[in-house]
């Protein structure tokens, strides 16, 4: 496997050519891969053509990936790199790209892989797939992240950021400013360092102010490279929080707010249920009016009406003096208990237990009504079946207690749970 990385790139000889798929990078000798490949390229037949030889490798390497065979793997793709000399101009072209990313999965699993072995590689497929560098680059430097390789990976990041191929197209744009964003997540995790060092200081103490101004050099740094990214429409979660976790903490408040309403409120970003969660979080560490915390809710439960959230929502909406909300905080309580995930959340049924005697004291029958009846045809079977009520006392007397109240009230007295 140490040479792996080398046979991945290296130039096929002539000779070569007719082992293709006989031989691996040890000199190792297959012949029961030469037979499944003439087998599948040709039907059968001694037919030798190079489309369907390449074609049957690449079948076999993600067979062998499906099944986690990473040795296999590995032992196709020397087969495969033939492709990276195709006739085909099309097909050659995108060749690069294919051996980068199948040779990229199989070195991250590849029991006798190393970090060294994956700089190897990545660093000759970048200048093979010219125009796939800075897509490399972007996964180099999150395979040296991922394996505590800060520095390395910063520098890769720092490298890749000032590349440029041909015309600059709109797609290498929003791959630089990715780059950069990560370079600024990197310059983030300093910051935060700093900013825990900078809490156990004491603020009249001559080391606090130098450590204060270290952290204001790095989050003027850090947030160039994030608020360009974030205004770009995309899901942007991790870049958006620390973006706003380094506004707070430096005050600017309407900054932060400004930032979290254009990402969960501008149509060209796509829906993300996450940029609602992060601006109902920012509004109630600012003690927001209740309206206002109601109004970001509503919208992440259209979104999402099982999120954990909803339980809260529902106490916001229990406590308004709005009629509607009460409605709603009914209708939430069922969305909730709609979901499998949520079956077993005895907080969801205890609410809809006390809620549902509220409610119907309360000479509202008609809202129970409504929500009940697109529910009675597939409710009992789901939650209030006799395997459920025993299942739950078993498990868990208490929430079986609850759903069985909740059952006597919308099945009646007679019901078998």
């Amino acid at each position: 496997m140490s040479d792996f990385s080398e046979e991945l790139i290296r130039p096929m000889t002539e000779d070569e050519q007719g082992e293709l798929c006989v031989r691996s990078g040890s000199g190792m000798c297959f012949p029961w891969l030469q037979k499944h490949i003439e087998s599948i390229a040709s039907g059968g037949k001694q037919e030798k053509d190079f489309a369907q030889t390449t074609s049957a490798c690449l079948n076999f390497i993600q067979e062998a990936l499906l099944k986690h065979q990473w040795q296999r793997a590995a032992e196709y793709m020397h087969s495969y790199l033939q492709v990276l000399e195709d006739t085909d101009s099309n097909k050659r072209q995108g060749a690069p790209e294919i051996v980068w990313r199948l040779g990229s999965e199989i070195l991250y699993y590849h029991p006798k892989s190393s970090v060294e072995t994956f700089n190897t590689f990545a660093d000759r497929m970048k200048n093979i797939g010219i125009t796939n560098y800075l897509k490399i680059s972007l996964q180099h430097a999150l395979y040296l992240l991922h394996h505590g390789l800060l520095e390395d990976a910063n520098r890769i990041l720092t490298q890749a950021e000032t590349w440029r191929y041909g015309e600059k197209s709109s797609s290498q744009e929003v791959l630089v400013n990715l780059i950069q964003a990560y370079k600024g997540l990197l310059q983030y995790y300093s910051w935060y360092k700093k900013k825990m060092e900078l809490s156990k200081l004491d603020k009249d103490d001559y080391a606090y102010n130098t450590a204060s101004q270290n952290m204001l050099n790095h989050s003027w740094k850090t947030s160039i490279n994030l608020c360009t990214l974030i205004q770009i429409p995309g899901v942007w979660d991790p870049f958006v929080k620390s973006y706003i976790e380094m506004l707070e903490f430096y005050g600017d408040q309407d900054g932060a707010r400004e930032v979290l309403n254009n990402y969960a409120y501008d149509e060209k970003f796509p829906s993300n249920p996450n940029a609602h969660v992060y601006l109902y979080n920012f509004l109630k560490r600012e003690k927001a009016p209740r309206e206002k915390l109601i109004s970001v809710l509503k919208i992440l439960y259209q979104i999402v009406p099982s999120h954990k959230l909803m339980l809260e929502f529902h106490r916001l909406l229990r406590k308004s003096d709005k009629e509607e909300h009460h409605k709603l905080g009914l209708e939430v309580l069922f969305g909730i208990l709609d979901f499998a995930g949520c079956t077993k959340n005895i907080t969801a049924w205890k609410y809809l237990a006390k809620y549902l005697k509220q409610t119907l004291m309360g000479s509202h029958l008609a809202w129970v009504q409504e929500e009940w009846n697109s529910r009675k045809s597939w409710w009992p079977s789901f939650h209030f079946s006799y395997f459920w009520a025993k299942s739950n006392w078993k498990d868990d007397k208490t929430l079986a207690c609850e759903k069985a109240l909740v059952a006597g009230l919308l099945l009646g007295k007679g019901s078998q749970y």
